[in-house]
């Protein structure tokens, strides 16, 4: 049997992250969806609780793009159902028309913090022995 190439072995390391990626994702869906949230609805909170730390604070919608991988049309959309959860405000930036400011209502907040442990502890399981190798 001929050895590996060194692309074939990029090849397999990426189906695997792609793999781990999958079943987390799966892992952290089934258990916030007794909260009403999926895992990249949870991305938005937890990016805007750590980046909008205090009751009031606000983020662009443009700086979450890059960062929830969603495309800006999904990541609206999704906005669009956590505002309408009660769960995010909306509001138009004034200095900059097209611009979009989004924050946590106390609601979102005290969703977040409920479910934070229940996504920790998945990561935990799915990729506590997995991070130094990836």
């Amino acid at each position: 049997m001929a050895a590996k190439t060194a692309g074939a072995g990029l090849e397999d390391r990426w189906r695997d992250i792609l793999s781990v990626h999958a079943r987390t994702m799966c892992e952290i869906d089934r258990a916030l969806h007794p909260h009403g949230l999926g895992a990249s609805d949870f991305e938005v909170l937890d990016i805007l609780a750590s980046e909008a730390p205090r009751t009031g604070d606000q983020c662009r919608v443009q700086d979450l793009v890059g960062r929830v991988h969603l495309s800006q049309s999904a990541l609206s959309r999704l906005i669009g159902r956590l505002e309408k959860d009660g769960l995010v405000e909306r509001a138009v930036c004034m200095e900059d028309r097209r611009g979009v400011w989004v924050a946590l209502t106390r609601k979102g907040r005290d969703l977040h913090t409920e479910v934070l442990p229940l996504q920790r502890a998945v990561l935990e399981r799915m990729l506590g022995g997995q991070v130094a190798s990836v």
